[in-house]
C-alpha cells in the first residue's frame, strides 16, 4: 500500500513528495513555520549545522539549465566546478530561468519535482553529514535525505564544488 500523501502541503511540495515516494526515498516533506529560504534560516529552523543544508542552485551552462546541490557551508567555485564537470562556463540563472527550469521559486528549489530532469552535481561536502536537508518546492518546506540519496534521486555526479584546496 502506498504511503499516505499529506494533502495539506503546497502543490509544489506534493509534487516533490510524489517524486520522493516514486524513487523509494523514505524522508517525508515537512512544512515549517519559519522560512528556510537561505541555508542559515533552514539550519536555524531545523537545529542543524549550516553545512547539512543542501542548497539547490540553478546555473546556465552550455545553453541549458543545470542544478548544483551544494553544502550550505561554502559557495560554489563556478570556474573550478565547470572544469571538474567538463562543462562550459557556469552562470547563475535568473529567477525567471529558475522558475522555467524547475517550476519552483528561488529559496524553495527542490532536487526533484521539475518539468524535466536537469544535469546535476551533488557537493562532496554533503557526504560529511549522516543526514542533510533539502528544499521541497517552497521556501518553507524541506525533507531529510543523504548525499547518496540525492545522487540516486537525481542521477547526479558527486564532485567537490568549492574552491580548489591549498
Amino acid at each position: 500500500m502506498a504511503p499516505q500523501q499529506d494533502t495539506s502541503l503546497p502543490v509544489r511540495s506534493m509534487q516533490v513528495a510524489r517524486a520522493l515516494a516514486a524513487a523509494g526515498i523514505a524522508g517525508q516533506v515537512r512544512e515549517l513555520a519559519a522560512s528556510t529560504r537561505t541555508a542559515a534560516e533552514a539550519a536555524s529552523a531545523l537545529g542543524c549545522e549550516v553545512g547539512a543544508i543542501a542548497n539547490s542552485l540553478v546555473f546556465i551552462s552550455d545553453d541549458e539549465p543545470v542544478l548544483v546541490l551544494t553544502s550550505g557551508r561554502h559557495k560554489v567555485d563556478t570556474t573550478a566546478l565547470a572544469a571538474r564537470w567538463g562543462r562550459g562556463e557556469l552562470r547563475r540563472a535568473t529567477p525567471d530561468q529558475v522558475r522555467q527550469a524547475t517550476g519552483q521559486a528561488i529559496g524553495g528549489v527542490a532536487p526533484v519535482g521539475h518539468p524535466r530532469a536537469l544535469p546535476t552535481v551533488v557537493d562532496e561536502a554533503l557526504t560529511d553529514y549522516s543526514q542533510v536537508w533539502a528544499a521541497a518546492g517552497t521556501p518553507r518546506t524541506v525533507f531529510p535525505t543523504t548525499a547518496n540519496e540525492l545522487v540516486q534521486l537525481t542521477g547526479a555526479l558527486l564532485l567537490p564544488v568549492g574552491p580548489v584546496g591549498p
